[in-house]
C-alpha cells in the first residue's frame, strides 16, 4: 500500500506543466441532459422460472390479457411459473426524437429465479412528470445463468434476474428543453470553481466579445439569438476553446475502509514533528492435562497456563519542514514503515495540530 502511494506521490510531484483543456471537458450545457424512464412489465416465455403465484404477476397477467378481450374467473390463480413482474429503466438522451430507439435493462422484482428465454410484453415507458415517453417490448438478453437440482444444490453464474433489450423501446414523445426560444445559454461547471468560472467566461469572450458573463462560481450565462442552427454553431464552438484549469483544493482522500489513501498534489504540510510506536500485546495459553496417582481415585484435570508477552516498536521522530511538499511528506511516512491504518490516524492528528493545510474527507 506504501509503494501505491509513493507512486501516486510521484505521478503528482513530476506532473508536467498545466495545460489549455477544452470547456466541453470542464463542463456541459444546462438542459441538455438525459432524463430517466420508469415502467412496469411482464416477462413471459419462461422456462418455469417465474414468479409462480406472486400476486403482481397475477394481476400484470389479468390487465394484458384483458386488452385482447380475455377475462380470467374471479378467484383464479393463474399460478405463472412460466411469467414473471419487472421494472423497465431507460435513459432518454435530449433531443430524442420520436420513433428513435432506446434500449432498456429489466430487472425482476419478484420471485423469478431467470430471466432467461423470456420476452417483455408491450410496457409503457414514464418520465419524472407521469407522462409517457417511450413503449419497450422485445426479447431479452441475460448475461447470467441460474441451474437448481433435485438435492437442492444450486448454480449461479453472474445475475440471471436482470437483463437488456438492445433498441427495446420507441420514442413516443420529445422533452422540451426551451433550447431553441430561450435568451441565453448556461454552462454549468462539473464543479464549483470560481477560477475556472472566471476562464471560461474569458476564454468565451476573447473568442466571441460581449457574449459571456458569469452567474455564479459554477455557471456561465450566454447570449445567443438566431435559429438553432446559429445556435448549435455557436455551442460548437464555445465546447473547443481551450482554458488552462486552474490548481484543484488541496485535498486528502481517505477510505476507512480499504485503507486506500489518495493526496493531491495541492497538498502543503506545516512545522511538525511527528512520532509513531506500535505496542503489541500476545498471550498464549497452553493448558496442561495432570493425572492422578495410581490407585488414587483422582480425575484428570487441566491446568491453565498462560505466558503474556509485550513488545513495543520504537520509530523515531522525524521533522517536517515549514510548507513541506507532498512528497516530503510521503517519503518521511514511509521511513515509518507505518501499515495504512496506521498511516491514517498520522494525517488525522497533522490535521487536529492545523499542520495539514488540506481538506481531509474520509469516505
Amino acid at each position: 500500500m506504501l509503494t501505491l502511494l509513493a507512486l501516486l506521490i510521484a505521478s503528482f510531484a513530476f506532473a508536467a506543466p498545466a495545460h489549455a483543456e477544452r470547456i466541453k471537458d470542464m463542463g456541459q450545457f444546462q438542459g441538455l441532459r438525459a432524463n430517466q424512464l420508469t415502467g412496469y412489465g411482464l416477462v413471459v416465455g419462461l422456462a418455469g422460472t417465474g414468479d409462480d403465484s406472486l400476486d403482481y404477476s397475477t394481476l400484470g397477467m389479468k390487465g394484458a390479457v384483458s386488452r385482447f378481450g380475455l377475462t380470467l374467473p374471479p378467484g383464479v390463480n393463474p399460478a405463472l411459473k412460466n411469467a414473471a413482474a419487472v421494472m423497465i429503466t431507460a435513459e432518454l438522451p435530449p433531443f430524442a426524437k420520436p420513433g428513435q430507439r432506446l434500449d432498456v435493462t429489466v430487472s425482476a422484482i419478484g420471485k423469478a429465479k431467470s430471466l432467461r428465454g423470456g420476452t417483455l410484453v408491450l410496457a409503457p415507458l414514464y418520465g419524472a412528470d407521469g407522462q409517457i415517453y417511450a413503449m419497450v417490448q422485445g426479447n431479452l438478453v441475460i448475461g447470467g445463468l441460474g441451474v437448481d437440482a433435485a438435492d437442492g444444490s444450486k448454480l449461479t453464474v453472474n445475475v440471471p434476474s436482470s437483463g437488456r433489450i438492445a433498441g427495446g423501446a420507441t420514442v413516443e414523445r420529445a422533452v422540451d428543453t426551451g433550447f431553441a426560444t430561450a435568451s441565453y445559454l448556461t454552462f454549468n461547471l462539473h464543479q464549483f470553481d470560481a477560477t475556472n468560472a472566471k476562464r471560461v467566461t474569458d476564454a468565451i469572450n476573447a473568442a466571441i466579445p460581449g457574449t459571456a458573463s458569469m452567474i455564479d462560481g459554477a455557471s456561465v450565462a450566454i447570449r445567443t439569438a438566431g435559429s438553432g442552427d446559429e445556435r448549435m454553431r455557436l455551442m460548437s464552438r464555445i465546447e473547443n476553446l481551450g482554458v488552462e484549469r486552474s490548481e484543484p483544493p488541496a485535498k486528502v482522500i481517505v477510505n476507512a475502509r480499504t485503507g486506500t489513501v489518495v493526496i493531491n498534489g495541492a497538498v502543503r504540510v506545516g512545522t511538525a514533528a511527528v512520532s509513531h510506536g506500535k505496542l503489541t500485546v500476545s498471550i498464549k495459553e497452553s493448558p496442561m492435562v495432570v493425572q492422578p496417582a495410581p490407585f488414587s481415585r483422582g480425575q484428570t484435570a487441566i491446568e491453565p497456563s498462560s505466558e503474556i508477552s509485550v513488545e513495543q516498536d520504537y520509530r523515531p521522530a522525524f521533522l517536517l519542514k515549514p510548507n513541506a511538499s507532498l512528497s516530503a511528506l510521503v517519503d518521511s511516512i514511509n521511513r515509518l514503515g507505518v501499515p495504512p491504518g496506521d498511516l491514517v490516524a498520522i494525517l488525522e492528528a497533522l490535521s487536529q495540530a492545523g499542520a495539514l493545510t488540506a481538506e481531509l474527507v474520509i469516505i
